[in-house]
């Protein structure tokens, strides 16, 4: 029986040296999408303070492709020690891909910026609602790829403004802001941290922020309830993910030392300059926070009849 006892004690023991000797060497960070986009931008700046924080070199490696699954395959088959995370967004974590995963912490969930082509003859979302109405089909707008926030988020402002827009997917939010700067198409519902300086430059117009209030970085933009399109709300999130079963006081680390940097002045300034605003949640908050998320997303989906072009 004391056998037994002191084996026990001896576990108990040892289980918070996951956390003591973590990390003890470097940690890397896959990025579902090419370099540049919302997820990309907030995982660098996070990435470059919890190097410094840890100790240890924390590398972001972009994996783009098939909406963000190639990167979210890869880090699903990866072991999970905690030295190999996945950077995501709203949108491709969904509920069948979720039990793969261990939620770590949300950096923000800045709402997203509805932005035009200049060259559309529309200086508001009203504007807009009322051209798009008088030509249906024939403007477009791009996203990240079918299931991603900036695809949802278009798509409930169709339902809700009962307008036509050809949906056209892209890679990343790099391909598909160079294809709207350049007219291919007209509209995109992005982050705001990857089209302020283009709306700021006036290459880009914003016509409405998709969150409960109005951008951080962009606060003459009304929101799209203040624009007249009242009860819409999109708001995307951006976070770390670990794969399954990573050892809970190693996500209890990373978890403290992220929302530790997140809370720091500079780290709220900078995040500020982009439109987000950190939040600070623990792993299990996250995870509710997570769900909440894709059941309203998921009732778009099959009410929009949406399932087959998420699948391509």
């Amino acid at each position: 029986m004391k056998f037994f006892a002191a084996i026990f004690l001896a576990m108990l023991a040892a289980a918070p040296s996951f956390a003591v000797d973590f990390p003890a060497k470097p940690i890397k960070i896959v990025v579902p999408y090419p370099p540049g986009g919302g997820t990309d931008v907030l995982t660098r700046i996070t990435a470059k303070y919890l190097q410094e924080s840890l100790k240890q070199p924390v590398i972001v490696e972009n994996r783009p492709g098939a909406g963000a699954s190639i990167g979210i395959a890869t880090v699903s088959k990866a072991a999970a020690d905690g030295y190999t995370l996945l950077a995501i967004a709203a949108g491709p974590l969904n509920a069948e891909n979720l039990p793969l995963f261990e939620p770590v912490a949300l950096f923000a969930a800045p709402p997203y910026l509805v932005v035009i082509n200049p060259d559309v003859p529309a200086k508001s979302l009203a504007e807009f609602i009322v051209y798009a109405k008088a030509n249906p089909g024939k403007l477009s707008y791009g996203s990240t790829g079918g299931g991603a926030a900036s695809h949802l988020s278009a798509e409930l402002l169709k339902a809700m403004a009962g307008i036509e827009l050809l949906h056209v997917p892209y890679k990343g939010t790099g391909q598909a802001l160079t294809d709207l700067l350049g007219g291919q198409i007209q509209m995109m519902v992005a982050p705001t941290q990857t089209v302020i300086a283009q709306v700021n430059s006036g290459k880009l117009r914003a016509l409405a922020a998709t969150g409960k209030l109005r951008s951080v970085a962009a606060t003459t933009v009304p929101t799209a309830a203040e624009a007249g399109l009242v009860g819409y709300e999109a708001t995307g999130w951006f976070g770390l993910v670990a794969p399954a079963n990573t050892p809970k006081a190693i996500v209890q680390k990373l978890n403290s030392e992220i929302n530790a940097i997140l809370a720091s002045m500079e780290v709220k300034e900078r995040l500020a300059q982009l439109g987000a605003t950190p939040d600070a949640l623990t792993p299990e908050q996250f995870l509710k926070f997570i769900r909440a998320d894709n059941d309203k997303w998921a009732r778009l989906v099959k009410e929009r009849k949406l399932e087959e072009e998420i699948s391509r």
